[in-house]
């Protein structure tokens, strides 16, 4: 599991970006990624899922 900030998350449109703690290319992710509500600055967990158009990131959670 990797974990990180919400950086942005659009919840009229249903997707954001997560900075991960480790560094590295922020990681998108879509409504459909996560259960929870998502805010700008929330520190989250999630799995990555490579795509043909970058980083996706899967089952987030709240940290």
């Amino acid at each position: 599991m990797a974990s990180g900030t919400v950086k942005f998350f659009n919840s009229e449109k249903g997707y954001g970006f997560i900075v991960p703690d480790e560094g590295g290319k922020e990681v998108f992710v879509h409504k459909t990624g996560t259960r929870d509500s998502l805010w700008e600055g929330d520190k989250v967990t999630y799995e990555v899922e490579e795509t043909p158009k970058g980083l996706n990131a899967i089952n987030v959670t709240k940290a």
